[in-house]
């Protein structure tokens, strides 16, 4: 952070927001339309809203048109040296075929879609942990068709945050049923690029969007921080923002300066 040297007897407040702690600047939101992957046969849609206050995330994802009775990874993806962007079909032709895939040009894997969206931020998982490391844990993560859950306290980094508020990250929900079996299987995608312990067919990427980033809208009443239970859904609430920390420490430096000048 950068250092502010103070040497006119008053502060506009401009100036005096600018001398208010970091988590307090870092306040804003981010959200966008989840699309089909090219290639990989979906036709879902879905939803993103995430709001950043300081340190703390709060989500919700929804999506339609999914895998039904099967769980569905989903990520906040990004990287410094990445599109930041969702991939295109010709993400399908840049990997080798993987142990026990045939046509290969017909399966974008996370690795194919990496250098578009870059890797995993956020795990948006419905309970627990929510790090890089908890990207495949299935059984922390929505099931079925359609699906909505939200969760308002994952901490991130400072980083992370401004990631999110840069308008630059990807939304990734993952699971694909390439040959309509109604179940992950490995068929003619062969094992995951991520783990050969699954099919290819549970982490290849389904819907993918980028968090615009966007103005903060005041609620109503508060807001839940619920475990991450999963419904249908046809529209998507807006989670609860605010702005009252950096009001709150513009007017403590405000206060400060005043007892300082009357001292």
């Amino acid at each position: 952070m950068k250092r502010a040297a103070v040497a006119a007897p008053a502060l506009s407040l401009a100036a005096m927001l600018a001398l208010a702690s970091p988590a307090a600047a870092a306040d804003g939101s981010a959200q966008g339309d989840l699309a089909p992957v090219p290639v990989n046969g979906v036709e879902g849609s879905g939803e993103g809203m995430l709001t950043v206050e300081g340190t703390t995330l709060s989500f919700t994802l929804a999506a339609q048109g999914l895998l039904a009775d099967a769980p569905h990874a989903a990520h906040i993806h990004y990287a410094e040296e990445s599109m930041n962007t969702c991939p295109t079909a010709d993400a399908a032709t840049t990997a080798e075929a993987l142990e026990g895939e045939t046509n290969p040009d017909e399966h974008l894997t996370t690795t194919e879609g990496a250098p578009f969206y870059g890797g995993i931020v956020v795990s948006l998982t419905t309970s627990g942990d929510t790090s890089p490391d908890s990207g495949l844990a299935v059984d922390r993560f929505a099931t079925g068709p359609d699906i909505e859950y939200m969760r308002g306290d994952v901490e991130v980094s400072e980083e992370v945050a401004a990631d999110i508020l840069s308008g630059e990250t990807v939304v990734v929900v993952h699971g694909v049923d390439y040959d309509s079996d109604g179940a992950y299987s490995m068929g003619e995608r062969g094992v995951s690029d991520l783990d050969p312990a699954l099919p290819g067919e549970a982490t290849d990427p389904a819907l993918c969007g980028v968090m615009a980033a966007s103005q903060m809208s005041m609620p109503e009443g508060g807001v839940d921080t619920g475990d991450g239970a999963t419904s249908g859904i046809e529209n998507i609430g807006l989670i609860g923002a605010g702005g009252i920390a950096l009001l709150g420490g513009a007017a403590l430096i405000a206060r400060r300066r005043l007892a300082a000048d009357n001292s």
